[in-house]
């Protein structure tokens, strides 16, 4: 069951929003807004549009001009992060400390293993099927074994 099982689109966005904001002011954290604040903090190209509660639950992806929709980047931060810390699927933790070896940053590894994640949920979609763990875990050892 995830966190967020029974969140809207706008539910979501104002949580983004909301931990920033006490993030910014300082305002003690629960751990899934820690986590969320961590990840925005990340990114510096994000925190305008989370900064501001209004701009976040407007932001149209289509019609922003931006390559990445940043709701999504950082919900695939989110989830790549709770897979490893649950070690779900197995092997993934261990995938990670591989990767972050190798890249030798924390944040490389998870946009490696985001970027297989995101893979595999595409094709699941498109054709109709589950997400399958060790098709998206091959394509995340793909990135450890490239260049």
């Amino acid at each position: 069951m995830s966190v967020f099982e029974n969140y809207t689109r706008e539910k979501l966005r104002l949580t983004y929003a909301q931990s920033w904001a006490k993030h910014v002011a300082r305002s003690p954290l629960t751990p899934l807004e820690a986590s969320v604040a961590d990840v925005i903090g990340l990114h510096p190209e994000y925190q305008r549009i989370v900064g501001d509660s209004e701009a976040a639950l407007a932001f149209d992806h289509g019609t922003s001009g931006s390559a990445e929709n940043p709701f999504l980047h950082m919900g695939l931060h989110l989830a790549v992060r709770e897979q490893v810390s649950i070690d779900r699927p197995p092997g993934i933790r261990d995938l990670q400390r591989q990767l972050q070896a190798k890249y030798g940053d924390a944040h490389l590894a998870e946009h490696a293993l985001m970027e297989a994640l995101a893979e595999e949920l595409y094709g699941a979609q498109s054709s109709g099927q589950a997400p399958d763990e060790k098709r998206y875990l091959g394509r995340a050892r793909c990135r450890l074994a490239a260049g």
